[in-house]
């Protein structure tokens, strides 16, 4: 798989990171357990077009939210991903 990073072009897959589903939201600090449970636990197991967050660290070291059916692994989109960052890959 070769994903089109909008800052480098087209790189192979080996220089990202997948970090996973991009449609969960952080409960706010005051949030439920509920909410808490739910944002840490459970996830969609999507059978075609997902959302998801990458990290380009081979290259330039951007977040990238990029569409890709997961049953072809075909990508549809690819761009820059907003309010992603150390805090999401460290908990």
């Amino acid at each position: 798989m070769r994903i089109v990073c909008p800052f480098c072009g087209e790189r192979e897959l080996g220089e990202f990171t997948y970090l996973g589903d991009a449609k969960p939201v952080r409960p706010s600090a005051g949030g439920s357990e509920h909410d808490v449970f739910d944002y840490l636990y459970l996830r969609d197991n999507v059978a075609g077009a997902m959302s998801e967050h990458w990290y380009h660290g081979g290259g330039c070291r951007a977040w990238l939210k990029i569409t890709r059916n997961t049953l072809t692994h075909e990508i549809s989109s690819v761009e820059p991903a907003a309010g992603v960052g150390a805090a999401k890959v460290g908990g």
